[in-house]
């Protein structure tokens, strides 16, 4: 019995280039291409796709949403078309409440939330997206995930933002000084030469959205502190964005401290992946956290998977395959 095929006619815009669709020499056209069974045929600006129903169908949307991107300015890339085709299949969906919908990959992809050096840092996958809108909308959110999925990056981009805009006064970004196998009095230096190490993502971080110029001066003013933990003891921060990086290292206690240091006109993003604690002897503060503040309006949960691994694609399979073998995986922090 012959498989039924369809057919899918998509028409461009005259004011958009076929190029910045296709890619240089179809490089877009031959990643759609590969991703499906279906047979694509480009005359002049419209587009012809063939194959069984579900895949002429899928190919149509992944078109619809490029172009979509297009209309919004958005440059295309390889990349962007991987993540494209993996939200159109659902490959980069994860998982959905009851009463949830998946958002549409333009949406995703076009969601601007800072433009820094001539780059445009968007959320990459759904659960990025759903972390970033959460953080948005409530005063404190909590991301759960393991390393890769953007949680610091994204936070860090919001918070540039919100400093732009003047929504804030100062970002404030700290983490526990906490290693596996290190102590800070067996380090060599001075107190700051010892945490600097620590520090170092977070720096990377704020220098790659702020610039090698502003970052000091901005550091200089105390428009942004970048401060282990313990230095946030006995201080009430108000008008500021503070994000607490590794926070499946800090204990019960350190989560509390932190969380009451929150001031009027403030908001908090706590970022820790629960597969790496390297705390010795006791719970880690955000193994507990969900289940103490769960039911409090203004906070947050978000938890992100290996789907929303946006570094190399080998990356993302490896942190799913010791997902699957129940083991920690073994990769650098946010």
């Amino acid at each position: 019995m012959a498989t039924a095929t369809t057919q899918v006619k998509i028409l461009v815009p005259g004011h958009q280039s076929m190029v910045t669709l296709l890619g240089q020499r179809d490089a877009f056209l031959k990643q759609i291409e590969v991703a499906f069974p279906a047979d694509v045929l480009v005359r002049g600006n419209e587009i012809t796709i063939t194959g069984a129903p579900e895949s002429t169908e899928q190919v149509g949307r992944v078109f619809e949403e490029l172009l979509e991107l297009l209309e919004q300015g958005y440059e295309l890339t390889e990349d962007t078309v991987r993540q494209t085709i993996s939200m159109v299949t659902g490959a980069a969906i994860g998982d959905l409440g009851e009463d949830e919908e998946a958002p549409r990959p333009s949406e995703v992809l076009g969601d601007n939330l800072l433009s820094a050096r001539g780059k445009k840092i968007a959320p990459k996958t759904f659960g990025q997206k759903r972390y970033v809108d959460a953080i948005r909308r409530s005063t404190v959110t909590f991301a759960i995930g393991p390393a890769g999925t953007g949680k610091t990056y994204l936070a860090v981009a919001v918070a540039v933002r919100a400093l732009q805009e003047r929504q804030i006064s100062r970002i404030i970004l700290t983490r526990p000084a906490v290693e596996a196998g290190e102590r800070l009095g067996f380090l060599p230096g001075t107190l700051y030469e010892k945490i600097d190490p620590y520090m170092r993502p977070l720096y990377d971080a704020l220098y790659e959205m702020t610039g090698p110029d502003t970052l000091p001066r901005l550091m200089e003013r105390g428009i942004v502190e970048v401060a282990p933990l313990a230095f946030m003891r006995g201080r009430t921060l108000n008008d500021a964005f503070i994000i607490l990086d590794e926070a499946q290292n800090t204990t019960p206690e350190q989560m509390k401290m932190f969380l009451t240091r929150l001031g009027f006109g403030s908001k908090a993003v706590v970022n820790g992946d629960a597969t790496q604690v390297d705390l010795q002897g006791g719970p880690s503060g955000l193994s507990v956290v969900e289940e103490i503040l769960t039911d409090i309006e203004g906070i947050s949960f978000v938890h992100l998977g290996g789907k929303d691994v946006v570094r190399h694609q080998i990356v993302q399979e490896i942190v799913e395959a010791y997902g699957r073998y129940g083991q920690q995986p073994l990769t650098a922090g946010d």
